[in-house]
């Protein structure tokens, strides 16, 4: 995080993978009714996880380790907000149309 005024929700709003607790999530979001739901899969066992949205605008950066600790009905857990790299297929493209 870059300033510290950053909050978990703006921190989610720009990234493309959470790590929670050393697991990588690809799936999360937040729903209708302003929860944020985590899912990914540790081995062949889904996990999810759901917050609250005073629990999101509760959770602390811990610029040290830059993650987030956020506490949730089954207790503490460390959020990781990453950013993804995706390569453009546009040469694929552009073959096609050739």
């Amino acid at each position: 995080m870059t300033a510290a005024t950053d909050t978990l929700l703006n921190a989610l709003e720009t990234c493309d993978m959470l790590e929670i607790d050393g697991l990588h999530a690809f799936d999360f979001s937040l729903d209708e009714d302003d929860q944020l739901h985590i899912e990914c899969m540790d081995g062949r066992a889904a996990k999810r996880w759901v917050f609250s949205m005073a629990q999101v605008q509760a959770a602390v950066f811990d610029s040290t380790l830059q993650s987030w600790t956020i506490t949730g009905d089954s207790g503490e857990h460390r959020l990781v907000c990453l950013s993804a790299f995706s390569g453009a297929n546009d040469e694929d493209d552009e073959r096609e149309d050739a």
